[in-house]
């Protein structure tokens, strides 16, 4: 006997908008919803299988019966499955049973819009009431417009959950609950404006880091219950503190309970597999070209934003989204109708994408790890271009590690590897970033690239992340750099906190806390950091001494401040500088000081500006470049 009564949370304009591709609050139409009818509780759950001629909901509610509650298709060919269930409460766990018309196939699915689930390695979805938070963050929500503008500090802290600090002797990651303390606690004595995490939708294999996917609209139930990932959000807006998430709309697994072959038909994939697989990932791709599924993509974005009060979306493997043949050979791929290798659906997805998050929710951002040169990933998207608020500057991050990795011997006949991103640093508003990329499959960690004995590692890396926070364009660090992680990041472990009981250490975390500050207390480093008004070289050509020189400027030209990188052990003293005008320069910031680990060497008084024109400025001034350090200096 089936137990399913006729309801429907769907209007004739929301079918509409969905099989548009227009339909971007899917999630409070689709999944599984709290109902009454007829004054009795239950819940109603709606699923899209156009292919299937049966959709049953199964759990332990029903002894995982398929014909216990066989869900009503509906007439508007839309492939809308739904239905009320009498009796089903909170906390249940379920899946769709779907007999396909496609040659009997028999799926049984997660839910794609289901709000929990249960801990990997189980797989069901799990009834949830997402609504009756109580959020507390209504100050950091009336200015964050203000608070979260591109001319605005960005000093991002990157968080992977699983590895960030382990509890119960190391075995277990911390809970939201638990992080709601400790990781808030800690993002704020440290100064970063941001937080960033890694995927955090429910992802069923440990070592994706969070990057395959099956429950695109569930935080991950590794770490507590969604209502508990809301509260660790809270905490950070109470604190001043962004939350960026990684978003990656580019792929999902294969995985029998995930999105893929979902009712015994390429439903959420592409089925042309040129087009629907990626050989790298060994994962499925969307089909952009779909209008339901635009409008499921749209909608989760829209989801975290709106439900979890989100303030960023860093787009996961944009350049894998832009090119049919991304990571293909000849015959791999096949061209688009003008005969090039652009993913015109994908870019037009994408556009629609940014379009209605910077609509519908003002002060978020969009990041895009972009890898290419294509074009116009920041512009508007009115303008021709995609609409992205930024866009990770990873040429910058080669380069720059390149050229650190070098021994400062060898650095002056590198001198164009550290001055070249300055040649396309306005081509797109950058955002720079030292990832988790960067510190896995053999790579090493950010210290152990630094070339050197101890005491220069150390300075270099003071000295990189100087030149990092100088350098226009927002900033990212992944979590364990700011201390001088040793080891190789490895997503299983905890950091390794216990390297904080060594001063070296210590001591670099105090630097990236000031460092942090100091980004915030200083204008000329963020108000024009996407512009090229706000930087101008003094002397770009000085790789015989390994030195760099350059002005960075805000609103207000009493703000503006000269900064010198010195990439060699060597102190140079009386170093001549082009000032650009007329009164003192006072050193404001040393990575040099004793407390951050360095030789304590500076420029203790004020230095007159001299009349002497230099490096093609009106004036000039000597200073005290102390050994593999970056000292920045106020003009009064």
């Amino acid at each position: 006997m089936n137990h399913v009564q006729i309801y429907s949370l769907f209007t004739d304009f929301d079918i509409y908008l969905f099989k548009s591709g227009k339909h971007y609050r899917l999630y409070e139409k689709f999944g599984a919803h709290p109902a009454t009818v007829d004054g009795v509780n239950g819940m109603y759950f709606s699923v899209w299988a156009p292919t299937a001629n049966r959709v049953s909901v199964v759990g332990d509610f029903n002894f995982w019966n398929d014909s216990e509650h066989v869900l009503n298709v509906r007439w508007d060919s839309s492939g809308i499955w739904e239905g009320f269930i009498p009796n089903v409460k909170v906390g249940e766990v379920y899946k769709y049973k779907i007999h396909s018309n496609n040659n009997g196939i028999v799926t049984e699915k997660c839910d794609p819009y289901g709000y929990h689930t249960e801990h990997p390695p189980k797989t069901a979805s799990v009834t949830y009431d997402i609504e009756g938070y109580e959020w507390q963050d209504k100050d950091w929500m009336s200015y964050r417009e203000d608070k979260n503008g591109l001319d605005k500090p960005y000093s991002v802290y990157e968080v992977h959950m699983e590895s960030w600090m382990k509890t119960d002797e190391g075995t277990r990651p911390l809970s939201y609950w638990e992080a709601s303390q400790k990781l808030v606690q800690y993002v704020k004595e440290m100064n970063f404006t941001h937080v960033e995490f890694m995927p955090i939708m429910e992802y069923p294999f440990d070592q994706s880091w969070g990057y395959q996917l099956t429950g695109y609209f569930a935080p991950s139930c590794r770490f507590g219950h969604p209502k508990e990932f809301m509260n660790l959000i809270d905490e950070f807006h109470k604190n001043d503190i962004g939350v960026i998430l990684d978003w990656v709309p580019s792929h999902f697994p294969s995985d029998d309970h995930g999105l893929g072959f979902f009712d015994g038909s390429h439903l959420y994939e592409h089925p042309d597999k040129r087009r629907g697989y990626h050989k790298d990932w060994k994962s499925l791709i969307f089909n952009y070209g779909r209008n339901e599924i635009r409008s499921f993509l749209i909608s989760n974005a829209c989801f975290w934003l709106d439900k979890y009060h989100i303030d960023g979306l860093r787009v996961d493997a944009v350049a894998s989204m832009l090119y049919l043949d991304y990571s293909r050979e000849d015959g791999e791929w096949e061209p688009n109708k003008y005969g090039g290798n652009e993913n015109l659906e994908a870019i037009e997805f994408l556009k629609d994408f940014n379009t209605e998050v910077y609509n519908s929710f003002p002060g978020i951002q969009t990041i895009a790890e972009e890898s290419t040169a294509f074009p116009g990933v920041t512009r508007a998207v009115e303008h021709g271009g995609l609409g992205f608020g930024m866009k990770w500057m990873m040429g910058w991050m080669h380069d720059t590690l390149g050229y650190f990795k070098k021994d400062s011997i060898h650095r002056k006949y590198h001198h164009n590897e550290i001055t070249f991103s300055m040649a396309y640093a306005f081509t797109e508003r950058y955002m720079l970033p030292l990832s988790h990329d960067e510190v896995v499959y053999g790579k090493g960690s950010i210290l152990g690239r630094m070339p050197g004995d101890r005491w220069q590692k150390m300075a270099n890396l003071r000295l990189l992340y100087g030149y990092m926070y100088s350098h226009p364009g927002g900033n990212l660090l992944f979590m364990g750099a700011e201390f001088g992680q040793e080891n190789e990041w490895n997503y299983a472990n905890s950091l390794d906190w216990h390297l904080l009981e060594n001063p070296e250490h210590k001591a670099v975390q105090t630097y990236m806390k000031d460092l942090n500050q100091f980004l915030k207390d200083t204008p000329a480093l963020y108000e024009k950091g996407f512009s090229q008004e706000g930087f101008e070289w003094i002397n770009h050509e000085d790789g015989e001494k390994s030195v760099l020189s350059y002005i960075r400027k805000g609103h207000e030209s009493k703000n503006d401040i000269i900064v010198l990188c010195n990439a060699t052990p060597t102190v140079q003293e009386d170093y001549l500088i082009g000032v650009h005008k007329k009164g003192k320069i006072k050193e404001i910031f040393n990575s040099d000081l004793k407390k951050y680990g360095g030789s304590g060497i500076k420029n203790s008084k004020q230095i007159d500006v001299s009349d002497k024109p230099w490096n093609w400025k009106d004036y000039s001034a000597k200073v005290t470049l102390p050994p593999l350090s970056i000292v920045i200096f106020q003009v009064k």
